[in-house]
């Protein structure tokens, strides 16, 4: 009997959040309840995610939306969108050629998590 994963539709994301001065401890803190309220909404899925850090002090968070219009959903649900705000209070989101390590082919981040 074939075993079927259903991974169809999925996404990984890889959130790069630069903290601003003394904010990193906050950042972090909600980093971690990111996740969770998205999997209470079923947007993320059941998968664990990586928390990082790049040399610079950039939070890295990889997860999996659970569809691209679970992406959509999330922009428009006020806990998400609280979240989200709050980060941007404290941090920068950054991509991710502007770490250290993103300018290399197999970059390599400190795991947090």
């Amino acid at each position: 009997m074939e075993k079927k994963v259903n991974t169809e539709g999925t996404i990984l994301a890889i959130a790069t959040y630069k903290p601003k001065e003394g904010k990193e401890k906050e950042l972090l803190e909600l980093v971690k309840k990111h996740l969770p309220i998205l999997h209470e909404l079923e947007l993320a899925s059941k998968r664990s995610n990586y928390i990082a850090q790049s040399k610079d002090g950039t939070i890295i968070e990889v997860f999996e939306w659970t569809s691209l219009n679970a992406i959509h959903a999330a922009h428009q649900h006020p806990a998400v969108s609280d979240i989200w705000e709050k980060m941007t209070l404290i941090a920068d989101f950054v991509p991710m050629t502007v770490l250290p390590e993103g300018q290399n082919p197999f970059p390599g981040f400190k795991v947090l998590n």
